[in-house]
């Protein structure tokens, strides 16, 4: 999973609810450029992408991913402290398979990944 958050405390604390669980490794980026670094050379499963970041928006970043090979069809999940469900732009939600409020509530974080895995693996 590609995990894209400039805030580092968010960033904890989401790789904290995730551990010990083998079956998600994590890859974090605080920017949007060091996000695209990462994806040049390694195909996440998953994309976790902040919609406020230093360089970026979520969906600009997404649009970029997406253009990388192998990366045009993994789910990805927009996260945000704002209430952006009601705010978002129209794109925002059509591009992303779901939103995560933050902080994003462990039980719910692995009910989605196991709906997004379920629904990529088909």
């Amino acid at each position: 999973m590609l995990y894209v958050e400039d805030d580092r405390v968010a960033a904890l604390l989401f790789t904290e609810a995730l551990r010990g669980l083998a079956e998600y490794a994590i890859e974090v980026a605080e920017t949007g450029d060091e996000a695209l670094q990462l994806a040049a050379t390694w195909r996440p499963d998953v994309l976790v992408l902040d919609a406020h970041l230093p360089d970026t928006s979520g969906l600009t970043l997404l649009n970029r991913l997406r253009a990388l090979p192998g990366l045009s069809d993994t789910p990805a999940v927009l996260c945000s402290a704002d209430a952006l469900p009601d705010t978002a732009p129209p794109a925002a939600a059509t591009a992303f398979a779901g939103f995560w409020q933050k902080p994003v509530q462990r039980d719910r974080l692995l009910a989605d990944l196991a709906a997004l895995s379920a629904r990529h693996s088909r």
